[in-house]
């Protein structure tokens, strides 16, 4: 038995109450950190929400039955097994070009995987996942139509979708174009079936979605932009782990072959 004296006991006794003041402190505020943090409520709830698009097909869309399918939906039940193990504790929520933004930044979903591309604008106000696919913009007319690129719609009416990138695309190709815009994709493409407009411009992917359905429409060659799609949090320290998990996701796809496996699967690689 080592004897320390009074004095080498105060001093003890002393040490032991700063290292269990530090331990302490760390503690609460760790325990705090995690409270505010979304990847914590996604544990603690033991489900992920997800904004989805239903009318976006092969990447978001309802099936006959009224089922959610496509790419996205995929990609979401993939980042929702590798989180908590079970590709089915995903909720999803249908959104819009228009209003998928406000269902994030008020917190009814935890994330967007909703054909959304990164943009410089969009980066002030969200953060971005690494891109999982990168789409195109291109133009749909009807079949018998004579156009061949965006210059021939000078004065002519051509349909967007609000919310989406193509309307900025646009006029800054064909400043004396007249754009109509609709809410939802199926609504423009209604809206250009019913000859309302002479074209219609909106990403790749999402217009092959209505034109391997129907000849009676047709894809122009040209692509006019690199649209990288990307999954959207809210901007801040609050979603950073959140990010961080669903960027190892999507590397781990890549590297494996999964995540072309699905664009594969939905007709949509390159």
């Amino acid at each position: 038995m080592i004897y320390l004296g009074k004095q080498g006991s105060d001093m003890l006794k002393k040490n032991i109450c700063i290292m269990l003041l530090i331990g302490f402190l760390f503690c609460g505020c760790g325990k705090k950190e995690a409270v505010n943090d979304d990847l914590f409520a996604i544990n603690k709830r033991d489900k992920i929400i997800v904004g989805v698009r239903e009318d976006t097909k092969p990447f978001g869309y309802r099936d006959k039955e009224g089922n959610l399918k496509g790419y996205d939906i995929d990609l979401a039940k993939s980042i929702a097994k590798y989180i908590l193990g079970k590709d089915d504790k995903v909720e999803f929520v249908p959104v819009t070009a228009s209003n998928r933004i406000m269902k994030l930044g008020s917190k009814e979903v935890d994330m967007l995987i909703a054909t959304m591309s990164i943009t410089n604008q969009r980066q002030q106000i969200l953060d971005f996942s690494i891109p999982y696919y990168i789409a195109g913009q291109a133009i749909m007319v009807n079949s018998n139509s004579d156009a061949s690129s965006l210059k021939d719609f000078s004065g002519k009416k051509m349909i967007i979708v609000f919310g989406s990138t193509s309307e900025r695309n646009l006029r800054r190709n064909v400043p004396e174009v007249n754009v109509l815009g609709y809410k939802t994709y199926t609504e423009a493409y209604k809206a250009l079936k019913e000859g309302k407009a002479d074209g219609m411009i909106a990403d790749d992917t999402i217009l092959l979605g209505f034109a391997l359905d129907d000849p009676s429409v047709k894809i122009l060659p040209k692509r006019y932009s690199k649209e990288p799609y990307a999954i959207a949090f809210r901007k801040g320290e609050e979603s950073k782990r959140l990010q961080t998990k669903v960027n190892l996701v999507i590397e781990n796809l890549q590297q494996t072959g999964q995540l072309n496996r699905m664009q594969e699967k939905w007709k949509i690689k390159d």
